[in-house]
């Protein structure tokens, strides 16, 4: 009995006579005599080779199959890549896996992972668009610094370019640092300074200070750090560092002020926190404590302060004249009458480190001092005494508060009562009381006026008397003021007889 075996040009076969190997079968027509006869075909389309018992027919038939197969096999410490045509796949450690040869072009590759988790450069750019299992890619910008690290543990920096690890069983990791950035925070610092001083030596100026020093960090003449005593930080090279000793003098000079306090507002910010900054206006003066003890005085200008390791306190004081209101005050004078008064005072420091030595709060004492002074000077008085001389009330207030400020450098220029509000209903019977005596000066003047008019017709009655041609003036100036009322007048007779015509109407 003869069996006839087909294999196709795009397939490749492999011949067993009761389940044993017997050969591989190449495309075309086989014919065998007998009924025990297998043939299992693979589509060369797909190179892998997946072969049943391929470990027993290796160790049996080694020779023939590697005229046919591509076979990889694995240690437990290593990594294959494998070609297939135009991609790319892994075996992974500790496997067995056969590829096709012949039909597809396939070659490997196997990289010991304990020498090495890097794939080659060669590679790396062979593999670049293609997703592997068990390969990382990763890829430096021109600008940037990579860290690798693996298990956490770093390894050693990456330049600009491609790069790819095997991550089998393994983390990798890469940190990408900007170069444009002098400070970008480098992971781990202090175990990067203690256990891989070549890159620090290699890439990085360490800033290292004591316990009585600060460092001011620029780049390209711009500050962007300010470090404390006892810092430990790392920079890319090419910073400027300037270390300040502060353990004699924590003041800053004028120039570091006017860059750090006055400059851009981002090396402000920078040192905020580590800076006692006062502002001393014109025309007022601070007072500065260095631990709770008073040190000096200080004059319009800005002024600052390395804060480590002690305590700053400064507190500005106006010289100019100030005004202190005290309004709404409610007193009872001595004859009872509820007052509403609002008091003004003017007043100056004249010596602040007296006045802050002996008085924790300046306007609340000079207030509470005014109030009683106030209803000491108007409960004294009746409301007739207040009203008749408020100056009396501004002339107590001034006496007393001037004995109470003279002794803490504190100058009141000048007191005065700016309103006393009476109650309504005092109001009402004020207001009578002055209508009243006004009414009764009218009526006064009014009786005097009667009486000079009264004497003074008498007075002319007698003049005309005595002198006819005043009383013929005085008949004149009659007739002037009528005729102002008549439109039209008409004459007939001589003058003399009109005038006397008048005269008679008149007495009529």
């Amino acid at each position: 009995m003869w069996k006839t075996f087909y294999i196709k040009p795009n397939e490749i076969g492999i011949l067993y006579h009761r389940s044993d190997f017997k050969r591989i079968l190449q495309p075309g027509t086989h014919t065998y005599f007998g009924w025990h006869w297998q043939v299992k075909t693979y589509d060369l389309n797909q190179p892998e080779a997946n072969i049943n018992n391929l470990e027993l027919l290796l160790r049996n038939h080694s020779s023939q199959l590697q005229e046919y197969l591509l076979v990889v096999r694995t240690a437990f410490n290593q990594i294959a890549l494998v070609r297939v045509g135009q991609t790319w796949v892994s075996v992974l450690p500790n496997q067995l896996r056969a590829f096709w040869r012949g039909f597809i072009e396939v070659e490997s590759h196997i990289f010991n992972l304990d020498e090495s988790l890097e794939l080659p450069a060669e590679f790396v750019q062979q593999v670049r668009l293609t997703t592997i299992n068990g390969l990382k890619k990763f890829i430096i910008s021109e600008y940037e610094i990579g860290l690798l690290y693996e298990q956490n543990n770093f390894v050693r920096p990456l330049e600009p370019g491609d790069y790819a690890f095997w991550t089998v069983n393994r983390d990798v990791s890469v940190r990408s640092l900007s170069r444009i950035v002098p400070n970008p925070g480098f992971p781990l610092e202090d175990v990067l300074i203690e256990n891989h001083p070549e890159f620090v030596a290699a890439y990085c100026e360490t800033v290292q200070l004591h316990t009585q020093q600060v460092a001011i960090v620029r780049y390209q003449g711009k500050v962007i750090a300010i470090l404390a005593p006892c810092d430990r930080k790392l920079f890319w090279q090419g910073v400027a560092v300037e270390v300040i000793d502060i353990s004699t003098d924590a003041k800053l000079p004028s120039c570091l002020v006017a860059e750090l306090v006055a400059g851009l507002p981002e090396a402000l910010s920078l040192s905020r926190n580590s800076l006692h900054i006062c502002e001393v206006p014109t025309q007022h003066v601070g007072l500065l404590y260095i631990d709770q003890e008073f040190q000096t005085q200080l004059q319009p200008g800005k002024h600052a302060w390395w804060v480590f390791g002690r305590s700053w306190q400064t507190q500005v004081f106006d010289l100019r004249q100030q005004t202190l209101e005290v309004s709404g005050q409610d007193i009872l004078s001595k004859d009872k009458v509820p007052l509403r008064l609002n008091l003004t005072a003017g007043f100056r420091i004249l010596d602040p480190l007296r006045a802050k030595n002996a008085l924790v709060d300046i306007t609340g004492y000079l207030y509470k001092e005014l109030q009683f002074a106030l209803r000491g000077a108007v409960g004294e008085k009746t409301l007739d005494a207040l009203l008749e001389d408020k100056g009396a009330i501004d002339r107590s207030i001034s006496e007393y508060i001037r004995q109470k400020t003279a002794d803490y450098g504190i100058e009141v220029d000048s007191v005065g009562v700016k309103d006393i509000i009476l109650p309504g209903e005092i109001k009402t019977i004020l207001s009578k009381v002055v209508e009243a005596e006004k009414a009764a000066q009218a009526n006064v003047v009014r009786r005097r006026e009667e009486t000079a008019a009264t004497r003074s017709m008498l007075n002319t009655a007698k003049v005309m008397e005595d002198n006819p041609v005043a009383l013929r003036l005085k008949e004149l100036e009659v007739l002037e003021r009528i005729a102002e009322k008549i439109e039209k007048i008409q004459v007939n007779g001589s003058l003399d007889s009109i005038l006397t015509e008048l005269i008679r109407i008149n007495r009529e």
